[in-house]
């Protein structure tokens, strides 16, 4: 049952875009009648579910979706130059799918240098606030923002310059996300039989 969990919360994840890994689990305990809690899969091991799925039933077209996210991280992160751009997430990881949003952590103290960027591109925007883990219990929120390259959905998390945050816990594994600049992921694209571990950037 736990990798039948494991498994449908996997799916439920591709099909969504989504890596809400708590409301994958909900959703996959419901469709499978699951009461037990103890059979519920880790975050990982859904991880894990979601790559081998993509290897068996996607390996035509994951590939040439994650390279167009990359192609795209690549653009946003050019454009936002001047924040220190840095990208993380499934796109990074490789486990991006179609509906999976490029995510990029930026550095300001004037978050609304980015909404001027953007107004003054013409480029329409939302803005949001993102609650992330930082470490223990401790949560805090970020001021982020979404827009669409083409059809690929975009989503930046500001945090400041001056005041020293730690990397927030990312929600797979529980360490601090691994955080790739500009030249690393371009080299992701140049040789993507290369492990992305071996060569990001903090």
């Amino acid at each position: 049952m736990r990798l039948r969990l494991a498994e449908e919360a996997a799916r439920i994840l591709i099909d969504s875009g989504s890596r809400d890994f708590a409301l994958a689990k909900r959703k996959a305990a419901e469709h499978l009648n699951a009461q037990d809690t103890r059979q519920m899969p880790s975050n990982q091991e859904i991880e894990q579910a979601l790559a081998a799925y993509q290897r068996l039933f996607r390996s035509n077209q994951q590939p040439q979706h994650l390279r167009a996210l990359r192609e795209t991280a690549c653009a946003a992160m050019r454009f936002f130059t001047d924040f220190q751009p840095r990208l993380v997430g499934p796109v990074l990881s490789g486990t991006a799918d179609i509906n999976t949003p490029v995510s990029l952590h930026v550095f300001s103290d004037t978050p609304e240098e980015l909404s001027l960027l953007l107004i003054a591109r013409q480029i329409p925007f939302e803005t949001m606030d993102k609650r992330l883990h930082i470490r223990d219990e401790l949560y805090q929120s970020f001021p982020a923002l979404s827009f669409f390259v083409q059809e690929h959905k975009v989503e930046v998390i500001i945090f400041p310059v001056s005041k020293r945050v730690p990397t927030p816990l990312s929600p797979v594994d529980g360490k601090p996300f691994k955080r790739a600049t500009l030249e690393a992921v371009l080299a992701l694209l140049e040789e993507e039989t290369l492990p992305y571990s071996d060569i990001i950037g903090g």
